[in-house]
């Protein structure tokens, strides 16, 4: 399956394995606690974005402490390491929208 030209496992290792694995990690919890804990999905749902802003401004810090080191970097470089920063604040937004549409599944009806 490929999304913007890549396949998904370069996406998740190039956004960082470990805060991929967390916001993965809190997608599996949000779909138990759509089962068993309904009022604990829009919390979920939120760490995930929260996890993925945090690890996004890491990425971002990691792309400054390089460029600080080097002045003549190439704007493609730029531009690449601001493309892979993204990657996490994207996958957080798209647990939360889940999120979003289980609270609108669960949501009681009047």
């Amino acid at each position: 399956m490929c999304i913007l030209g890549t396949n998904i496992f370069q996406l998740f290792v190039s956004g960082g394995p470990l805060g991929m694995a967390v916001i993965t990690l809190l997608l599996i919890a949000l779909f138990f606690a759509a089962w068993k804990a309904p009022a604990w999905v829009k919390e979920i749902g939120l760490a995930a974005l929260a996890v993925g802003a945090m690890w996004t401004l890491m990425g971002f810090l990691q792309m400054a402490d390089f460029m600080s080191g080097n002045s003549d970097v190439a704007t493609h470089i730029i531009w690449g390491g601001v493309k892979v920063g993204l990657i996490p604040i994207i996958y957080g937004i798209i647990v939360y929208i889940v999120s979003l549409i289980l609270r609108i599944i669960h949501k009681p009806r009047a």
